[in-house]
């Protein structure tokens, strides 16, 4: 019987994959290995997909900016798995991203799912405290490509309209958006949002 199905009875996070290796083909398995548990996580027991491999050399920039925002929205204990005495500020800054930890440890403990894929174009998206909605869109492919997130999928009420943080711009975009968020998204990267509501609809 898998870990995710009795560890919140003897512990705080049990494992949910096999090791990690520093590699984009090995972290995108343990992720999606890790999502098949996600409705097991709540706070005071996590799913655990191994630890984080930023910053041991293995993948690009834009791979392990995909790698911290999974594994963040996906509430996994963030275990930094590389030499803390030599980071690069490449490596710090992305690790120490307080936005994106943020999302990380949001009261509410609740899982992101993948709500949509289409071949290597996914959605992310998870509850976050305050009626608002954390949201990954991940391109796997070699090549930029647009990516929709609808409103639909990501558990938003239809016809709402909501601002967008950039959580890895680090900005409050000027453009408000109804019934979908949609962006290009370059090669193996993502784009990391916080949507928040700003109006609802009368029940």
């Amino acid at each position: 019987m898998h870990p995710a199905l009795w560890g919140a009875k003897l512990g705080n996070s049990w494992r949910t994959t096999n090791d990690i290796s520093d590699s984009w083909d090995s972290m995108l398995s343990r992720a999606d290995q890790n999502e098949v548990y996600a409705e097991y996580a709540r706070p005071g027991g996590w799913n655990d997909p191994d630890m984080l491999e930023v910053g041991n050399g293995g993948m690009t920039r834009d791979e392990y900016i995909v790698h911290f925002s999974i594994w963040a929205i996906s509430k996994a204990p963030l275990l930094i798995g590389c030499d803390v005495r030599d980071l690069s500020k490449e490596t710090f800054d992305i690790l120490g991203n307080t936005e994106v930890i943020a999302v990380n440890q949001d009261p509410l403990g609740v899982q992101a799912k993948k709500v949509r894929m289409e071949g290597d174009l996914e959605v992310w998206a998870g509850p976050l405290s305050g009626y608002r909605t954390a949201v990954v869109l991940l391109n796997r492919s070699s090549k930029e490509s647009p990516i929709t997130a609808h409103w639909d999928d990501i558990g938003i009420p239809p016809d709402t309209k909501v601002e967008v943080r950039d959580l890895w711009e680090h900005e409050l975009l000027e453009e408000k958006f109804i019934n979908k968020l949609y962006f290009t998204v370059g090669p193996r990267s993502c784009r990391m949002f916080v949507l928040m509501p700003l109006r609802t609809n009368a029940s």
